[in-house]
C-alpha cells in the first residue's frame, strides 16, 4: 500500500523533529504533525512555526483537556483502577484519547497512516498501536524507532542534533536530563537514566530538584488542610463546596494535594512487553480523587457489589496499561463498573498532612450505614437478633468440622 500522507505525533522537541522530517524523506509523503495539550503545561507558542519549518503541511493543536478529565479519568477513578497496587496510570490513560484523537485528524485529512514516537521496548507503542487498530484498522502505523534504518541513522542524541543542523531544523538542543519525563492533567512520570538504578532514592533530599506537581512532604506545611469533596453517581462534582467541572476538579485537586506533598510513587512495574522497569510518579489530585471516591463507597455501595467491582479492579487496571481501552472487554466492564455507581452520592471530607491523606468524615443522603444497627449498645430498630448469630455460625462451620474430621484421619 503506498502511503501518501502521514499525521504523526509532535511536540516540538528533538525527537518528535527528526521524525518528522524523516518521515517525509523515507517515504516521500506528506506530514500533518499533531500535539495533544492534556495538561503537560509545554510551551505550545510558536509549535505551528517550527512544525512548518520542520517540514510539516499542517499542524493541529487541540486542548483535550475537558475531554482527558470527563471521558478518560473519571470512568478509571470510579473503577478505582490502579496498576499492581500503585500506579495511578497516567500515562496509560492518556495514550488512547492522543491515538483517538489522531485517527479522527488521520480520517478528515484522507491521510493513509499515523506516526508515534514511542520507543519499541515500552508500553506506548503498544497502547497507540491497539487504539488505531481498534477505531481505523485501514490506517497503517509507523514507528521509526522499530525500524533498523532509524535506529543505525540515530543511534544517539549526538547523530540527531547534526541531522538537524544539516537538515535545518529548528530545535534547541539541551544538556539531556538524567532522567525521562511525562506529564499530563493526571500526573507526571519519571523514569530512565539515573532512575534505573532500584536501590537510588528518588526522594532523597538531594533530589528534591527533580519533583514538579508536588512540595516534599517534609517541606509541606506544618498545619493540615481540610478538603470537601462532593460525589454524584461516583463522579465528583464540587470541591470545597464549588461546583467544577471534571477539569475544573483535577487542577484544584493537584493544587491542594501538591501543596502537601500528596501522590508520589516510586515502584518497579511489569511491562506489557516483558520487563520490568522502575518509575517514580507524582499524582496529587489523582491520589485524593481515588481515596475520596473510596471513602463515600464504603457508605453507599451495597457489599456484594462492591467485592464484585473490586475483584475486577486489577483486570480493568490492566486492561488500561496493557492499551485496551477500546477493546470490548473494558468497555463491558466500565458498564458495570457505571450501574454500581449510581448510588455512589455524598461528600467526603479529607485532612491532607505532610505528604499523608486522611478520611476526616463522610455522609450521603443515600448512605447504608445505620448507627442504630451498628451500635454496640441495645438496637432500637430491633433489626438484629445477635441469637441468630450462633446459627449462622454453625452452618458456615460445618464444611469446616466436616473438612477437618476427615482429613484428621489421614495425618494420624
Amino acid at each position: 500500500m503506498d502511503i501518501n500522507k502521514i499525521v504523526v505525533a509532535y511536540s516540538g522537541g528533538l525527537d518528535t523533529s527528526v521524525i518528522l522530517t524523516w518521515l517525509k524523506e523515507t517515504y516521500h509523503a506528506e506530514v500533518i504533525a499533531f500535539c495533544a495539550d492534556i495538561g503537560q503545561a509545554e510551551e505550545l507558542r510558536g509549535l505551528k512555526k517550527k512544525a512548518r519549518q520542520t517540514g510539516a503541511s499542517k499542524i493541529y493543536i487541540d486542548d483535550l483537556q475537558e475531554e482527558f478529565a470527563r471521558d478518560f479519568i473519571f470512568p478509571m477513578i470510579q473503577a478505582n483502577a490502579i496498576y499492581e497496587g500503585q500506579y495511578f496510570l497516567g500515562t496509560s490513560i492518556a495514550r488512547p484519547l492522543i491515538a483517538k484523537r489522531m485517527v479522527e485528524i488521520a480520517r478528515a485529512e484522507g491521510a493513509d497512516a499515523i506516526a508515534h514516537g514511542a520507543t519499541g521496548k515500552g508500553n506506548d507503542q503498544v497502547r497507540f498501536e491497539l487504539t488505531a487498530a481498534a477505531l481505523a484498522p485501514e490506517l497503517q502505523v509507523i514507528a521509526p524507532w522499530r525500524d533498523e534504518s532509524f535506529r543505525a541513522e540515530f543511534p544517539g542524541r549526538a547523530e540527531m542534533i547534526a541531522y538537524c543542523e544539516r537538515k535545518n531544523i529548528p530545535v534547541q538542543a539541551s544538556a539531556k536530563k538524567p532522567y525521562s519525563t511525562d506529564r499530563n492533567l493526571l500526573h507526571i512520570s519519571f523514569e530512565a537514566g539515573i532512575l534505573e538504578d532500584p536501590w537510588f532514592d528518588a526522594f532523597a533530599p538531594q533530589n528534591k530538584g527533580m519533583f514538579v506537581l508536588s512540595t516534599a512532604p517534609e517541606d509541606a506545611p506544618d498545619r493540615p488542610e481540610h478538603a470537601t469533596l462532593d460525589f454524584k453517581r461516583g463522579n465528583c462534582v464540587a470541591v470545597n463546596g464549588k461546583s467544577r467541572t471534571p477539569l475544573g476538579v483535577m487542577k484544584t485537586l493537584n493544587r491542594i494535594g501538591g501543596k502537601h506533598g500528596i501522590g508520589r510513587v516510586d515502584m518497579v512495574e511489569n511491562r506489557f512487553v516483558g520487563m520490568k522497569s522502575r518509575g517514580v510518579y507524582e499524582t496529587p489530585g489523582g491520589a485524593i480523587l481515588h481515596f475520596a471516591h473510596r471513602q463515600i463507597e464504603s457508605l453507599t455501595m451495597d457489599r456484594e457489589v462492591m467485592h464484585l467491582r473490586d475483584s475486577l479492579i486489577p483486570k480493568y487496571a490492566e486492561l488500561v496499561y496493557n492499551g485496551f481501552w477500546f477493546a470490548p472487554e473494558r468497555e463491558m466492564l466500565q458498564a458495570l463498573v457505571a450501574d454500581s455507581q449510581k448510588n455512589v452520592t455524598g461528600t467526603v471530607r479529607v485532612k491532607l498532612y505532610k505528604g499523608g491523606l486522611y478520611a476526616a468524615g463522610r455522609k450521603s443522603p443515600v448512605s447504608l450505614y445505620n448507627p442504630h444497627i451498628a451500635t454496640m449498645e441495645a438496637d432500637p430498630t430491633k433489626a438484629y437478633n445477635q441469637s441468630d448469630a450462633t446459627g449462622f455460625i454453625a452452618l458456615n462451620a460445618l464444611r469446616l468440622k466436616v473438612g477437618s474430621r476427615v482429613h484428621a484421619k489421614r495425618r494420624r
